[in-house]
């Protein structure tokens, strides 16, 4: 098991936020302080799969290697920093596990 599989991220997206599809792009404000985001084809792939269920590699595996010629190991990297960006801003929320799932149990 690689680096990768031990840290996986999940990601929703924020419902306090605004967006509209523009051709390719997607146009984001946030609601906490009115910030505006523009993201290209790649970014606008990430933010519609975003749903808090499915694995950040997974998502770029299936929406960016699959339509744009780069490495997975790349791919993860710069989405895993424009991930982080995006939640540093409130756009999305980041996790180590899949939201909606119950918290783990302590015995």
């Amino acid at each position: 098991m690689g680096p990768r599989e031990m840290n996986e991220k999940y990601i929703l997206r924020s419902g306090r936020v605004a967006f509209r599809a523009l051709g390719e792009e997607t146009m984001i404000m946030s609601a906490v302080d009115s910030t505006l985001f523009t993201l290209n084809d790649v970014g606008t792939k990430i933010w519609h799969a975003a749903d808090g269920t499915i694995p950040l590699s997974e998502i770029i595996r299936r929406h960016v290697c699959s339509e744009f010629e780069v490495s997975p190991d790349a791919a993860y990297a710069d989405a895993l920093a424009f991930t982080e960006d995006l939640a540093r801003n409130g756009i999305l929320l980041v996790s180590e596990k899949p939201f909606g799932d119950p918290p783990a149990m302590n015995s």
